[in-house]
């Protein structure tokens, strides 16, 4: 059995989130599958920690429904199947369009100054054709969106959907023909806050999620890009 990251840390219950988030990553992205016994001893020994946050992360993924605990057999590997990422990423297009609308009415100006140098770095990396930092980039200014709704339970969703996205996307690709459009919808969502547009900006950002779909070859309900 291949061993996988070594977590050396003290063991507490930052700890356990670490192994946790790990776990998470090896179950979306496929290197623990669907159905596939987890023991504490074996996630003991192969992430190199203790019995007391592997069980702690076996609760968490449990609660999260990427594994199941069935009475006197252990726990299973549950995944995450199609039909759950449509649903996830047709949510997701719904949360955004909150999140936009409410970030506008709310972003202060800090906040404000933020998401404008996110969006010059997209143009930047745009003009560079560097589609691993317009990536990054693009992330953080969804984040920003995200925080400046300031609602704590919309934050939490839609920073999971995130991660949800990049960690089950590892195989796509992004066609670099694509930036300038890409660039182009940032452009009408950022728009929409410099003119306080709570309708323009929900627009933009469904259009923008929409269009995303499409560029990532995926069927009109089910979108596994980020952009």
């Amino acid at each position: 059995m291949p061993m996988y990251t070594n977590i050396h840390m003290p063991e507490t219950s930052s700890l356990s989130g670490s192994l946790f988030h790990q776990l998470r990553a090896d179950i979306l992205q496929g290197r623990l599958q669907p159905g596939e016994k987890l023991t504490e001893q074996r996630i003991c020994q192969e992430y190199v920690v203790s019995r007391t946050p592997v069980r702690e992360a076996f609760q968490k993924l449990e609660m999260d429904g990427l594994i199941e605990t069935i009475p006197h057999r252990g726990a299973f590997v549950v995944g995450i199947t199609t039909r759950d990422l449509q649903d996830m990423y047709e949510l997701r297009k719904a949360y955004e369009a909150i999140a936009v609308r409410w970030a506008i009415e709310r972003i202060t100006p800090e906040e404000f100054s933020t998401l404008n140098e996110a969006y010059e770095f997209m143009e930047f990396y745009t003009m560079k054709n560097n589609i691993e930092k317009m990536l990054a980039i693009n992330m953080q200014f969804h984040q920003l969106i995200y925080n400046a709704a300031h609602n704590r339970m919309l934050l939490h969703a839609l920073t999971n959907f995130q991660v949800y996205i990049k960690q089950t996307r590892s195989d796509r690709t992004y066609a670099h023909d694509s930036m300038d459009q890409v660039l182009s919808e940032h452009r009408e969502i950022f728009q929409a806050f410099v003119d306080r547009d709570v309708s323009a900006g929900s627009q933009a950002m469904v259009r923008h999620l929409n269009n995303a779909r499409q560029r990532a070859g995926f069927p009109q309900e089910a979108s596994l890009y980020p952009l």
